[in-house]
């Protein structure tokens, strides 16, 4: 009796079990059915991760009431997989908290967003879904390529991520170097009052002395020019008008005859350009507010209101007492002739800069070596060499060393950039230095930091303008990229457009822009693939190939021409 029992409860869990496989190899069968749609149709890597969302369609009368099932999407790459989070889907007897699947009417598995993080292979891949069907304590698990599925997605579109092949701009702190450098040298000749001929103590004066030696000077330098010499002559506002006119007139001949006198002297030529002022009272404003005259305040309050100058002098004549101290303080001062010589300086020629930078930089200044490597622009290694002797000779400019990290940055070593562009820093928080370090945080995808350095990098110039796009595409904010790239002709201002799937206005942007790159083109092609222009595509690729041999090889696996694989045309261009 014990036995037949057993024997009973034995057969009716046989049976159970029996039942259970029954259901799950049943779904194994029905799973066929089950449809698949994934967002988007091709993956695509956005800030350094894949995401996806997927939608799963069951037909009626094919999902077990007592079936449970465990959906996880996974991406399948040469050499590896990877997995996203999976989600729980149950049928209408199972107990649990999630998507429900009714047996009657069938119904929608939809799986929310989710993200995987990129890697180089993914961009040849499959994306497949691994189903674990489960029942009681009984499960199996297939995958919808042992199902005969289609994979979901090929490929992943690593668009984003061309932005390598144009880096943030690193930028220089220029040069001052001027070729011809403007000099001046000013003397004053002060004359009595109703008088206009110089007096011999006038030409004994320091500031005169100094004029006719810089005439000299200048005359026997091989290296200077006289330009001309300007004599301005005045009178003092106080007085008939037309004594002070003839006053400035007299004032203004006899300070061009004494300087054209020692013109000739020196033997020197140069344009003589006189002038005068009757009443001069600009300059007795200018003498007033340097002034501590008592009542300063009111007479520059009669200047100012009224414009006519004989009212001006009626009005400050009546102070009485304080237009004394005017005509002692003020006026003697406006009775005067100046005379400026005006003389250039002329610098080494390019030539003479570019044989000492490489021969003999001690005799160069800190403006002339930055300007020569300027000058060796395109040769990275003399650029190079110029910069450390720079930096070597004028290590307490920041310019030198900033521009050494410049060179450093733009041959790939960020870490020795950074050490140069802090050490930069250090010397002055140039706009320059802190956009270079900004760009190295960049590097790092350090955003928060290249933010900041970029914040206090203001009036830089276009360059901080792309950088700041630079980092909102990293981070894949386009539409703020976009605003910062503005109106640059860039390659990555025309990649942005493609990723907000502006596909004409890239193309615009790119037809702009004059450099022969075969970046500049592989964006064409990508263009003309994402418009379903295949001529333009092909004309743009090959392009690309010739130029860069390296778009060969990229452009075989990357999914923004994944319905050109098999193409004859396609191929003879990449392999």
């Amino acid at each position: 009796m014990k036995q037949s029992k057993i024997q009973l409860f034995a057969s009716i869990a046989m049976a159970a079990i029996m039942c259970s496989c029954s259901s799950l190899d049943k779904m194994k069968e029905a799973a066929k059915s089950i449809a698949f749609t994934v967002t988007p149709e091709t993956l695509e890597t956005h800030k350094g991760v894949v995401p996806m969302s997927m939608k799963a369609t069951v037909p009626a009368k094919i999902w077990d009431k007592k079936v449970s099932a465990e959906i996880t999407p996974v991406l399948e790459y040469d050499g590896g997989q990877a997995e996203y989070p999976s989600i729980t889907v149950y049928g209408e007897s199972v107990s649990g908290n999630g998507q429900r699947v009714s047996f009657t009417n069938g119904g929608q598995i939809s799986y929310p967003e989710q993200a995987i993080e990129f890697n180089d292979k993914m961009r040849v891949s499959d994306l497949i879904v691994k189903i674990k069907f489960m029942m009681g304590d009984q499960d199996f698990t297939i995958t919808s390529k042992e199902l005969g599925l289609d994979p979901l997605a090929k490929g992943v579109i690593a668009t984003s991520l061309l932005l390598d092949n144009e880096k943030p701009v690193a930028v220089i702190g220029k040069d001052q170097f001027q070729r011809i450098i403007n000099e001046d040298q000013t003397a004053e000749l002060i004359y009595l009052i109703n008088k206009a001929d110089i007096r011999n103590g006038e030409l004994k004066k320091e500031d005169v002395k100094a004029i006719n030696d810089y005439i000299a000077a200048v005359k026997a330098a091989e290296n200077k020019n006289l330009k001309d010499v300007v004599v301005s002559a005045y009178a003092s506002p106080d007085g008939a008008l037309s004594l002070n006119e003839n006053l400035a007139k007299n004032r203004e001949k006899s300070a061009q005859s004494y300087i054209e006198k020692q013109l000739k002297k020196a033997k020197a030529e140069a344009n003589v350009v006189a002038k005068n002022t009757p009443e001069d009272w600009e300059g007795f404003k200018a003498a007033m507010e340097k002034s501590n005259i008592q009542d300063k305040d009111l007479i520059l309050r009669v200047l100012s209101m009224y414009t006519d100058n004989d009212v001006r002098e009626t009005e400050i004549k009546k102070l009485g007492t304080a237009f004394k101290v005017i005509a002692d303080e003020i006026l003697p001062g406006l009775r005067r002739a100046q005379i400026t010589v005006n003389a250039e300086l002329i610098g080494k020629s390019d030539e003479e800069i570019k044989n000492l930078a490489m021969s003999n930089p001690s005799e160069l200044n800190v403006e002339e070596l930055l300007y020569a490597a300027k000058l060796f622009a395109g040769d990275k290694a003399k650029e190079a060499k110029i910069y450390e002797t720079a930096a070597s000779q004028f290590p307490n400019d920041w310019r030198t060393i900033n521009n050494k990290g410049v060179v450093a940055y733009e041959n790939g070593d960020v870490k020795a950039a950074k050490a140069l562009f802090e050490k930069a820093e250090s010397i002055k928080a140039a706009a320059q230095v802190e956009n270079n370090l900004g760009v190295c945080a960049l590097a790092s995808k350090d955003y928060a930091a290249a933010k900041e350095y970029f914040g206090k990098a203001a009036g830089v110039g276009p360059e901080l303008d792309a950088n700041l796009g630079v980092c909102a595409l990293m981070e894949g904010d386009y539409e703020k990229a976009e605003t910062y790239f503005g109106a640059t002709i860039s390659c990555n201002a025309a990649l942005v457009k493609i990723l907000l799937d502006k596909q004409d206005a890239a193309l615009s942007n790119l037809n702009a822009n004059t450099l022969e790159t075969g970046f500049k083109y592989y964006l064409k092609a990508i263009c003309g693939a994402n418009k379903g222009e295949g001529d333009l595509m092909y004309e743009n690729l090959r392009k690309a190939c010739n130029l860069d041999a390296k778009w060969k090889d990229y452009a075989k696996k990357d999914a923004e021409f994944i319905k050109y694989f098999n193409e004859p045309t396609f191929k003879s261009i990449v392999d």
